[in-house]
Protein backbone atom coordinates (compact mmCIF):
# COMPACT_ATOMS: atom_id res chain seq x y z
CA UNK A 1 0.00 0.00 0.00
CA UNK A 2 1.76 3.45 -0.87
CA UNK A 3 1.23 6.03 2.26
CA UNK A 4 -1.64 6.97 4.52
CA UNK A 5 -5.24 6.76 3.29
CA UNK A 6 -6.40 10.11 2.59
CA UNK A 7 -10.13 10.51 3.93
CA UNK A 8 -12.19 12.88 2.34
CA UNK A 9 -15.91 13.59 1.94
CA UNK A 10 -18.12 11.37 -1.03
CA UNK A 11 -18.83 13.71 -4.10
CA UNK A 12 -21.84 12.66 -6.08
CA UNK A 13 -19.09 11.25 -9.19
CA UNK A 14 -17.70 8.12 -6.20
CA UNK A 15 -21.06 6.49 -6.81
CA UNK A 16 -19.97 4.62 -9.56
CA UNK A 17 -16.64 3.09 -7.21
CA UNK A 18 -18.31 2.60 -4.19
CA UNK A 19 -21.67 0.94 -5.74
CA UNK A 20 -19.00 -1.60 -7.48
CA UNK A 21 -16.80 -1.66 -3.63
CA UNK A 22 -20.21 -2.70 -1.69
CA UNK A 23 -21.16 -5.59 -4.15
CA UNK A 24 -17.39 -7.27 -4.37
CA UNK A 25 -16.89 -6.70 -0.46
CA UNK A 26 -21.13 -8.46 0.39
CA UNK A 27 -20.18 -11.15 2.51
CA UNK A 28 -22.70 -12.69 5.04
CA UNK A 29 -19.75 -11.75 7.87
CA UNK A 30 -21.19 -8.55 8.01
CA UNK A 31 -24.50 -7.96 5.63
CA UNK A 32 -27.83 -8.66 6.47
CA UNK A 33 -29.14 -7.88 3.26
CA UNK A 34 -29.64 -10.22 -0.01
CA UNK A 35 -26.12 -11.02 -1.93
CA UNK A 36 -26.20 -7.98 -4.34
CA UNK A 37 -25.76 -8.65 -8.45
CA UNK A 38 -24.46 -6.94 -11.29
CA UNK A 39 -24.95 -4.41 -12.60
CA UNK A 40 -25.21 -3.21 -9.06
CA UNK A 41 -27.64 -0.04 -8.47
CA UNK A 42 -27.16 3.63 -7.99
CA UNK A 43 -25.00 3.52 -4.42
CA UNK A 44 -25.93 7.54 -3.35
CA UNK A 45 -30.09 8.10 -3.28
CA UNK A 46 -32.20 10.06 -1.34
CA UNK A 47 -31.63 8.55 2.07
CA UNK A 48 -27.50 8.20 1.42
CA UNK A 49 -26.35 11.41 0.34
CA UNK A 50 -22.30 11.63 -0.62
CA UNK A 51 -22.18 14.01 2.51
CA UNK A 52 -22.99 11.01 4.90
CA UNK A 53 -20.06 9.07 3.11
CA UNK A 54 -16.17 9.27 4.11
CA UNK A 55 -14.13 7.81 1.55
CA UNK A 56 -10.34 5.85 2.34
CA UNK A 57 -8.07 7.03 -0.95
CA UNK A 58 -4.68 5.09 -0.88
CA UNK A 59 -2.41 5.77 -4.12
CA UNK A 60 -5.22 6.84 -5.71
CA UNK A 61 -7.91 4.13 -5.41
CA UNK A 62 -10.78 3.94 -3.33
CA UNK A 63 -10.02 1.70 -0.78
CA UNK A 64 -13.21 1.85 1.37
CA UNK A 65 -15.89 4.03 2.79
CA UNK A 66 -18.12 4.24 5.79
CA UNK A 67 -21.18 6.02 6.48
CA UNK A 68 -22.36 8.26 8.64
CA UNK A 69 -25.77 9.07 9.77
CA UNK A 70 -27.69 10.77 12.04
CA UNK A 71 -30.11 7.60 13.91
CA UNK A 72 -33.26 9.58 13.98
CA UNK A 73 -34.41 12.84 12.80
CA UNK A 74 -35.19 13.72 16.39
CA UNK A 75 -33.60 16.90 18.08
CA UNK A 76 -33.44 14.62 21.30
CA UNK A 77 -30.84 12.43 19.33
CA UNK A 78 -29.09 15.00 17.57
CA UNK A 79 -26.22 14.72 19.79
CA UNK A 80 -25.84 11.11 18.44
CA UNK A 81 -24.57 9.84 14.83
CA UNK A 82 -24.59 6.39 13.96
CA UNK A 83 -22.20 3.87 11.16
CA UNK A 84 -24.59 2.69 9.16
CA UNK A 85 -21.79 0.95 6.81
CA UNK A 86 -18.27 0.24 6.56
CA UNK A 87 -16.25 -1.16 3.70
CA UNK A 88 -12.42 -1.73 2.47
CA UNK A 89 -11.76 -3.22 -0.78
CA UNK A 90 -10.01 -6.57 -0.24
CA UNK A 91 -6.31 -5.29 -1.54
CA UNK A 92 -6.79 -2.51 1.48
CA UNK A 93 -7.56 -4.71 4.05
CA UNK A 94 -5.18 -5.55 7.28
CA UNK A 95 -3.45 -1.67 6.49
CA UNK A 96 -5.45 0.76 8.73
CA UNK A 97 -8.12 1.55 6.45
CA UNK A 98 -11.22 1.21 8.24
CA UNK A 99 -8.96 2.05 11.57
CA UNK A 100 -8.23 5.48 9.65
CA UNK A 101 -12.23 5.80 8.66
CA UNK A 102 -13.34 5.14 12.08
CA UNK A 103 -11.09 8.02 13.42
CA UNK A 104 -12.06 10.35 11.18
CA UNK A 105 -15.52 9.58 11.72
CA UNK A 106 -15.03 10.35 15.40
CA UNK A 107 -12.90 13.54 14.06
CA UNK A 108 -16.01 14.49 12.38
CA UNK A 109 -18.20 14.06 14.47
CA UNK A 110 -16.67 16.31 17.30
CA UNK A 111 -16.83 18.86 14.49
CA UNK A 112 -20.36 19.04 14.68
CA UNK A 113 -20.76 18.61 18.61
CA UNK A 114 -21.72 15.43 18.61
CA UNK A 115 -20.77 13.44 21.86
CA UNK A 116 -21.59 9.91 21.10
CA UNK A 117 -21.33 7.35 17.77
CA UNK A 118 -22.95 3.84 17.97
CA UNK A 119 -22.97 0.68 15.53
CA UNK A 120 -24.62 -2.14 15.01
CA UNK A 121 -22.47 -5.30 13.94
CA UNK A 122 -23.38 -9.06 13.95
CA UNK A 123 -21.96 -11.00 16.58
CA UNK A 124 -20.15 -13.07 14.43
CA UNK A 125 -18.23 -10.53 12.96
CA UNK A 126 -15.16 -11.23 15.11
CA UNK A 127 -12.57 -8.98 13.51
CA UNK A 128 -14.86 -6.19 13.02
CA UNK A 129 -16.03 -6.25 16.97
CA UNK A 130 -12.43 -6.43 17.89
CA UNK A 131 -11.37 -3.35 15.91
CA UNK A 132 -13.96 -1.30 17.49
CA UNK A 133 -13.27 -2.65 20.85
CA UNK A 134 -9.74 -0.84 19.86
CA UNK A 135 -11.25 1.91 18.94
CA UNK A 136 -13.37 2.87 22.03
CA UNK A 137 -16.46 1.37 21.37
CA UNK A 138 -18.02 -0.68 24.09
CA UNK A 139 -21.02 -3.36 23.69
CA UNK A 140 -24.01 -1.41 24.78
CA UNK A 141 -26.87 -4.05 24.03
CA UNK A 142 -27.20 -7.12 22.17
CA UNK A 143 -30.63 -7.94 19.97
CA UNK A 144 -30.58 -11.96 20.25
CA UNK A 145 -31.27 -13.99 16.85
CA UNK A 146 -32.47 -10.62 15.40
CA UNK A 147 -31.35 -11.42 11.62
CA UNK A 148 -31.40 -15.14 10.08
CA UNK A 149 -28.36 -15.29 7.20
CA UNK A 150 -27.46 -17.64 4.92
CA UNK A 151 -29.93 -19.61 7.15
CA UNK A 152 -28.88 -19.05 10.57
CA UNK A 153 -29.82 -16.96 12.90
CA UNK A 154 -27.62 -14.17 14.13
CA UNK A 155 -27.44 -11.42 17.35
CA UNK A 156 -26.82 -8.05 16.58
CA UNK A 157 -24.45 -6.60 19.10
CA UNK A 158 -25.14 -2.47 19.59
CA UNK A 159 -21.89 -0.72 20.14
CA UNK A 160 -21.31 2.55 21.07
CA UNK A 161 -18.71 5.49 22.39
CA UNK A 162 -19.04 8.56 23.88
CA UNK A 163 -16.70 10.81 22.02
CA UNK A 164 -14.90 13.48 24.46
CA UNK A 165 -14.03 17.12 23.06
CA UNK A 166 -10.72 17.22 21.42
CA UNK A 167 -8.40 14.12 21.09
CA UNK A 168 -9.27 10.22 20.13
Amino acid sequence: MQGEPLIRTAAATDGEALADLDGRTWSPLHAVTPRPRRPYGPFFDGHHLPRNHLVAVVGGRTAGYLRLVAPTPLPSNRHVRQIQGLAVDDWARGRGVARALLRAAADTCRLQDVTRLTLRVLATNTPARRLYATEGFTVEGVLPGEFVVEGRTVDDVLMGRVLPPGGR
